[in-house]
């Protein structure tokens, strides 16, 4: 699908606030409703919409502890990786998880409510999981920037 400045803006819009009406939506992106909601509905076949969430406050939650933990496997073949990959998702702590170039194979993060929460995931879930070598930790002090939003303005100047 090729994107013009019309989709853009309603990607942009959509990432600000994805329970905008399509009557307020189309209004933001000076469309009048159906052709907008025919945008948004060919954004959603094509795959550049991926689904709707809300964002909850981790704070609010008690979630106050982000951890980012470094994995390294004993093997790096195929098998072993798809097998961590499958145990890992397994678990709701797990917020992101991404395989890695460099010292280690996997980066994951994690929310807990504390370092108690911690010490029984590393011990309880993650240490079990056939093939890991070494676990690394590293405590977030501070959310300094976090983004849903993808860089929209980027692809605008290729678009224009």
């Amino acid at each position: 699908m090729k994107l013009d400045i019309v989709d853009l803006r309603i990607l942009d819009e959509l990432q600000k606030d994805s329970s905008l009406s399509n009557v307020e939506l189309s209004k933001r992106v000076h469309l009048s409703p159906s052709p907008c909601l025919s945008r948004v509905k060919a954004l959603e076949t094509n795959g550049i919409i991926s689904r709707y969430v809300a964002l909850a406050n981790p704070s609010a939650l008690g979630l106050d502890l982000n951890v980012f933990i470094s994995i390294s496997l004993k093997s790096q073949d195929k098998q072993a990786l798809a097998d961590f990959e499958q145990r890992i998702s397994e678990h709701d702590e797990v917020m992101e998880c991404y395989l890695m170039t460099g010292d280690s194979d996997y980066l994951i993060r994690v929310a807990v409510t504390n370092i108690g929460a911690l010490e029984r995931f590393i011990l309880e879930q993650l240490t079990p999981i056939p093939g890991i070598d070494k676990i690394r930790s590293s405590f977030a002090l501070k959310q300094v920037l976090y983004k849903t939003a993808l860089p929209l303005t980027r692809i605008q100047n290729k678009t224009a």
